[in-house]
């Protein structure tokens, strides 16, 4: 049965609660889209830790909803590419039935060759009406694998310029037979590829049914109200600031020596500006990063702080300027090499919430492990097949004024760790150790969140080529408001050696690398943590005795796992002097 016409023509404003009952709609169509594409793909990347993203867009590419699975260096960054670079180059009334295009174009989509953003649009009535798009990481694009150890873009890997994936329903079989020729398992890769393509198909439908129920010529009228309400509510948020510039610098390991990443934020009435001037230059190594990625992760962070309840849309970028010396580490110019991109990108969060924290303490964490601590592996399986495998883990995020930081949790990335047996099954590797790492977590009134440590083999009777990608190693997470600082990482062999943690080595048959990733940073002066929760910590595993006498001030029986109180008023007492 149709319900009331809400045609842009004769009624171009619709009314709050139709507009939301339509924006709840909307959410579950793009919430399917992610859906049908999680449960197509041949991949732990997208299945299990949801390094995906999807959307639907406006006529003229701006980002509408999106879903709730997904990253900021994905959606985000796929906001702008639609937006920017697809929407122009192929205006969708240029467009057919069926037509897809895709790019992995590092500097216009996701900072590197890995990740294939799709863009598909949806067609009613006879004219274009919207487009759907996700980017999914891709688990191989060939080149030297992913890392940081490239010097160049042309060694990381297959480029793919904006062009048509799918013309009128068919395929573009000579670009599908060059993606299968250059990547190590392009089953999976053409398969994840398929699975993009169904997501957004599945989105068209949904959204067709949508645009029926309500007798909508288009998404226009409900695109507007949405990103302008997105702005003025965002604009709101910015507007509780005290007008002003706050600074931060922060120092991050880089590969062969620190880098730093500096900000100044500048607040003005309700708008808000993000520059990154005085940080490092670009290097000639795989960590470099491109200013789309640079935005999008500030534009997340600053939304998570300052208006976490407020839709990812178009809207939310409207009052937020983002700059970056171009030639920067954050701001890279081709063809400088981009793989690792997230070692560096991830880290943008952490200066922006120290400087925030002069004016809204309430609303921010303190530094955490930030980059994901990404593992690839590659070679010959037990039969002889050559296999690729890639999963991400988290160390901890930083505390904040009202709770402990989260242990084993990605942010600002939000990519899901991926269980022990779907790393297993995929890839022959073995887990001999998973577990969460006790005293990582910064010392605090409130404590940072613990790293984990991965015991890991290859099994296959064969060496294997181990692509590392981590960070935090020599620079730990700094706490906030007298926290202490996380435990720094580490990378070691069992015969006692330490790769490079941001370079490749073989893993040899029988032998064992050890991850240990760092925490995050306490918040607010440790002494003033409440004993019960030290001795809960302890009971936990999570601390151990010794720390808790050292880093709290609370004195523990070990055989009777109480808090000896006279000792510990004794410990405090002697630390207020």
């Amino acid at each position: 049965m149709r319900t009331k016409s809400l045609s842009a023509a004769e009624n171009p404003m619709i009314d709050p609660i139709t507009l939301e009952v339509i924006w709840r709609r909307l959410i579950s169509v793009v919430d399917e889209q992610a859906a049908a594409l999680i449960h197509s793909s041949f991949t732990t990347v997208v299945r299990e830790a949801g390094d995906l993203s999807a959307g639907v867009f406006d006529r003229a590419g701006n980002m509408v909803a999106q879903s709730v699975t997904g990253t900021p260096g994905h959606i985000n960054t796929m906001a702008n590419c639609v937006r920017n670079f697809i929407a122009p180059n192929y205006p969708i009334d240029s467009l057919d039935p069926g037509d897809t295009l895709i790019t992995n174009d590092p500097w216009e989509a996701s900072g590197h060759l890995f990740d294939l953003t799709i863009v598909s649009p949806v067609f009613y009535r006879g004219r274009g009406v919207a487009w759907f798009a996700s980017t999914c990481h891709a688990v191989d694009i060939g080149g030297a694998t992913m890392g940081g150890d490239a010097r160049s873009l042309y060694e990381e890997g297959l480029a793919i310029p904006l062009m048509k994936l799918f013309r009128a329903g068919e395929p573009n079989q000579q670009l599908f037979d060059i993606i299968r020729a250059n990547v190590r398992v392009p089953d999976q890769v053409i398969g994840d590829i398929y699975a993009q393509e169904v997501g957004n198909q599945v989105g068209a439908r949904k959204l067709i049914e949508m645009l029926e129920e309500y007798d909508l010529p288009d998404i226009e009228a409900v695109s507007a109200q949405i990103l302008d309400r997105t702005e003025a509510a965002v604009r709101a948020a910015i507007g509780r600031l005290p007008d002003g510039a706050y600074r931060n610098t922060i120092a991050i390991d880089g590969f062969d020596q620190p880098l730093t990443i500096a900000c100044e934020i500048a607040v003005a009435g309700d708008s808000l500006s993000v520059d990154y001037a005085g940080s490092s230059p670009q290097v000639d190594r795989g960590i470099n990063v491109v200013l789309n990625y640079t935005h999008a992760y500030t534009t997340y962070t600053l939304m998570a702080a300052l208006a976490p309840g407020i839709p990812n849309n178009e809207g939310a970028f409207r009052p937020i300027e983002v700059r970056a010396p171009l030639g920067s580490i954050l701001n890279c110019k081709r063809p400088a090499p981009v793989s690792a991109r997230h070692l560096i990108g991830h880290f943008v969060s952490q200066p922006l919430l120290t400087a925030l924290s002069e004016v809204v303490p309430e609303q921010v964490i303190a530094n955490g492990s930030a980059g994901l601590w990404n593992t690839m592996m590659d070679g010959l399986d037990e039969n002889g097949r050559e296999f690729a495998y890639v999963f991400f883990s988290a160390g901890g995020m930083g505390a904040a004024c009202d709770r402990d930081g989260l242990s084993a949790t990605a942010f600002p990335s939000g990519i899901m760790g991926v269980p022990v047996e779907s790393i297993e099954t995929a890839a022959p590797l073995l887990m001999h150790r998973r577990e969460l790492r006790a005293d990582s977590g910064g010392a605090g009134r409130f404590r940072g969140g613990l790293g984990q440590i991965m015991e890991l083999e290859i099994i296959t009777g064969a060496p294997a080529n181990h692509s590392c990608m981590y960070d935090r190693t020599g620079n730990p997470a700094q706490g906030l408001l007298g926290g202490q600082p996380g435990a720094a990482g580490d990378l070691r062999l069992s015969d006692g050696s330490r790769p490079h943690p941001k370079s490749h080595y073989v893993l040899q048959p029988g032998q064992r690398v050890l991850l240990e990733l760092p925490g995050g940073g306490g918040f607010g002066e440790s002494f003033m943590r409440e004993p019960g929760r030290v001795l809960a910590d302890v009971r936990q595993g999570y601390i151990t005795v010794e720390a808790a006498e050292r880093d709290y001030g609370v004195a523990i029986d070990a055989a009777t796992m109480t808090i000896d109180e006279a000792a510990t008023a004794r410990l405090r007492r002697e630390n207020d002097e």
